[in-house]
């Protein structure tokens, strides 16, 4: 199972992603609140994450504090095996916010384009056809200056 990336935990504890992203990081909370192997038994002289995980919800811009939740997830699924296949499932729907991704590449190519091309990611509020603005009306302040080229 590949580790948590601290740029994900950092950037979900950070709030992004809306109402997806602030799901996704409860979620997490509440996976990482559970008592190790749901079945109780022996608790392996490990960390859960809470204590990692509230460090991080308290300055999510620390990357030290993101790393060290990456680190206690990464321990805990080794030792927890209820733990980490529940990760990984966490993990896989934290893939569809993945703010780390978030790189954009745009490819345009081939013959002769007409028209707006927009190079970017998630945009709203667009009009295209748009009759242009109207020029500004004659007779301002600046119609009477002299040219002084000539």
């Amino acid at each position: 199972m590949d580790p948590v990336s601290a740029a994900l935990l950092s950037a979900l504890a950070g709030g992004v992603a809306g109402e997806v992203g602030r799901q996704t990081w409860t979620t997490l909370g509440a996976l990482v609140r559970r008592p190790f192997g749901r079945g109780g038994g022996n608790t392996p002289p490990v960390s859960s994450g809470e204590a990692e995980l509230t460090r991080l919800a308290a300055d999510p811009g620390d990357q030290g504090r993101a790393q060290a939740l990456s680190t206690a997830l990464a321990v805990r699924a080794a030792v927890d095996e209820d733990f980490r296949a529940d990760l990984a499932a966490w993990q896989e729907q934290a893939a569809l916010v993945r703010a780390e991704d978030s790189a954009v590449t745009n490819i345009v190519s081939g013959g002769t384009l007409n028209g707006p091309v927009l190079q970017g990611k998630d945009f709203s509020n667009l009009t295209f056809n748009a009759a242009p603005a109207p020029a500004p009306p004659s007779g301002g302040a600046n119609d009477n200056v002299a040219d002084s080229t000539r």
